[in-house]
């Protein structure tokens, strides 16, 4: 094979002519390039004037490059900043993170107290275990124990009280009550109530009394116009002892020795108020007993 060198290492004499042509010839011609740019090679426009060498003027307009963005070593979420985050949004999510506004509760204003009238016709009906009487005094106290208010203080409680003849107070005992705070403040206005007038029936009067102390519950005033019809027979366990034998809360199965005609003659007549409510109270027992089967 012959590449220009022998086997024993010499370079043949016209392969190397060859090279030394090309050399040369390429050094003139890069020679002639380099004259002709940076020589006189321009023709005078003018005959009179001397020629004007050719000069090639090359602007360069430097750009300011455009800063790259460093790339941020991703991290853990939990390590992120807010400042990453728009003002706006993090506003918004302050907005979202904040609590809601706290409703605020309902609540009841007390039911003004007996009228000298009302009191008037209480202490002369003695029908259904003083009926006006027992209603008159529970209202009395809960116009004493001011707005009720929806929240933990409200409650109901229940008392059994024992008025002399004469309208004091002889013994009150709680029964049972939902609310320490509705209890206390019974007590507190059943200790402060005014004189009250006599018992109708010139003995000492022993009932049981629920005095609700909510914005939901209301006391409703009694219906008269049945109160000369005879109760039907109350429930007995025969299986119970002494009061616990009879129904709870049927205090209204104690009527004087009165004819029927003396009886209509104590019947007053029912306000709009009180139909009303027996109306709803009646129609709420309704619908609560067909659910309940």
């Amino acid at each position: 094979m012959n590449n220009g060198i022998s086997k024993h290492g010499y370079i043949n004499a016209a392969d190397g002519h060859r090279r030394s042509v090309a050399v040369v010839l390429s050094l003139t011609i890069h020679a002639m390039v380099l004259a002709w740019v940076g020589g006189d090679w321009s023709r005078p426009a003018d005959p009179g004037q001397p020629a004007q060498p050719l000069v090639s003027v090359l602007e360069v307009a430097v750009l300011p490059t455009p800063s790259e963005p460093q790339e941020i070593a991703p991290g853990p979420r939990a390590a992120r900043s807010d400042l990453a985050v728009p003002s706006s949004a993090r506003s918004a999510n302050v907005a979202r993170k904040s609590p809601a506004p706290v409703r605020p509760g309902l609540s009841q204003d007390a039911p003004p107290a007996p009228t000298a009238q009302d009191w008037a016709f209480a202490a002369g009906y003695q029908l259904k275990n003083s009926k006006a009487y027992r209603y008159n005094w529970g209202r009395q106290v809960r116009s004493m124990m001011g707005t009720a208010v929806e929240g933990p203080d409200q409650g109901i409680v229940r008392f059994k009280v024992t008025i002399a003849a004469d309208g004091k107070l002889v013994a009150l005992d709680t029964l049972w009550s939902t609310s320490v705070v509705a209890e206390q403040r019974a007590r507190q206005a059943i200790a402060a109530l005014p004189p009250l007038p006599p018992t109708p029936t010139g003995k000492p009067l022993v009932f049981e009394k629920t005095i609700s102390f909510s914005p939901f519950v209301s006391d409703i005033p009694p219906i008269y116009k049945d109160d000369c019809v005879p109760d039907p027979p109350g429930f007995r366990n025969p299986f119970a002892q002494g009061e616990h034998a009879r129904r709870p809360g049927n205090e209204d199965t104690q009527d004087p020795p009165l004819s029927l005609e003396e009886c209509l003659q104590q019947l007053p007549q029912d306000s709009i108020e009180a139909e009303a409510a027996n109306d709803q109270r009646q129609l709420d027992q309704w619908r609560s007993n067909r659910l309940g089967r």
